[in-house]
């Protein structure tokens, strides 16, 4: 049991620590059900309030007066639990949007053995006590619309924050930037610039003299202080949009005609430190591939599927396997209401059950607000 948390704890902080090529890794998760359904193909043609994290250029497409969205998600097996809440919203007769997003991706209830035994080497369960390692961003969001040219620009500066227990904690800052290009109504292009400014982590730990001395004694480093570093991550992505009309307008009636929409992204995502398992692997960049599909009836029902995370590995038998990650998902709109949901496996071939993701985003327009509020009176 000791060991299990040990285990936890330094697997954590040492590769966290050293391994810089996986640093901040619960930011290339998502936010989202619509998104993960889409396997992450979402850098050109988001335009909610996950834009925040996707693409902060994206929040120029908000027409309401604000929007907010939030996410449930349970990751592997429900080990790590990964929460999100946020808000886009335009600034007042200005082509410029505002927005926030904070997320939280943890792994709760890890028990602290280091005081499991007595002085006397008796064993006591009391002593036992759980802590959380959980990771947490706030993304602050700024845009502009150029409408003449079909541009938009956005930036985020981000604070992390990581924490381990009561034993460690960092802190980081970094910015990202980005675009969306609108051709035509067809096509529409995106890129990201995530860690442009690389983000730097700083972290700290704090051991009391029993714990030193419980660690020293089974062989285990103290830490002292260490650094992370982010390095850059570009995407860059295109889509292409559709809408086929159902039928004819009944002018009679007043009656518009239904719509039957198509959506595809394709994205590449290119890392800069170093050699990855991904579908495109070199030094020092390294290219994984996001392939996204959303079909739509009258933007009421969504049907979405994406595939991304490609990979090449060995199997048990010492053979070499490609393999990619299928992503599902559905949604649906009630008025300013939408929900999304998404079947998801962030393990791939490793036997990990699949995630589900659950999202919700509501607009709120101030003069309907005040008209209800007025009514109810």
């Amino acid at each position: 049991m000791r060991y299990k948390f040990l285990t936890a704890v330094f697997t954590f902080l040492c590769i966290g620590l050293s391994a810089q090529k996986y640093s901040n890794e619960f930011l290339s998760i998502g936010l989202g059900a619509r998104a993960q359904g889409m396997g992450g193909a979402m850098v050109a043609n988001v335009g909610d309030a996950t834009s925040s994290f996707w693409n902060p250029a994206g929040l120029t497409s908000i027409t309401s007066d604000l929007q907010v969205g939030a996410m449930h998600a349970e990751w592997f097996g429900g080990i790590g639990k990964y929460d999100y809440a946020g808000f886009g919203m335009p600034l007042k007769d200005q082509p410029r949007y505002l927005g926030f997003s904070f997320i939280r991706f943890a792994v709760d209830g890890i028990p602290n053995t280091l005081t499991l035994y007595e002085n006397d080497g008796s064993v006591n369960y009391n002593n036992v006590t759980e802590f959380s390692a959980a990771d947490y961003a706030f993304l602050f969001n700024y845009a502009q619309k150029f409408e003449k040219i079909g541009l938009s620009v956005g930036a985020t500066p981000k604070i992390v924050h990581r924490r381990v227990g009561k034993f460690a904690n960092s802190w980081g800052f970094g910015v990202d930037l980005a675009a969306q290009y609108k051709l035509n109504k067809h096509f529409q292009f995106g890129a990201m610039l995530k860690d442009i400014t690389t983000t730097f982590n700083a972290w700290s730990f704090n051991f009391d003299s029993t714990e030193r001395a419980v660690l020293g004694m089974t062989g285990n480093e103290i830490p002292i202080k260490s650094f992370e570093i982010t390095k850059p991550q570009i995407i860059l992505g295109g889509a292409y949009m559709h809408r086929f009309n159902l039928g004819k307008d009944t002018l009679a009636e007043g009656k518009r005609r239904k719509t039957f929409g198509l959506l595809t992204e394709l994205d590449f995502i290119v890392t800069t430190d170093g050699k990855r398992n991904v579908l495109l692997s070199g030094k020092p960049l390294s290219v994984d591939p996001a392939l996204g599909v959303e079909l739509d009836y009258d933007n009421i029902i969504f049907l979405r599927a994406g595939v991304n995370n490609f990979q090449r590995f060995t199997n048990i038998d010492e053979k070499k396997v490609f393999s990619a990650q299928p992503n599902f998902g559905v949604g649906f709109r009630i008025y300013a209401v939408r929900i999304d949901y998404a079947l998801s496996n962030l393990g791939g071939n490793s036997g990990v059950l699949p995630s589900h993701i659950v999202s919700l985003r509501l607009d709120i327009n101030y003069a309907y607000l005040k008209q209800a509020i007025e009514k109810a009176k």
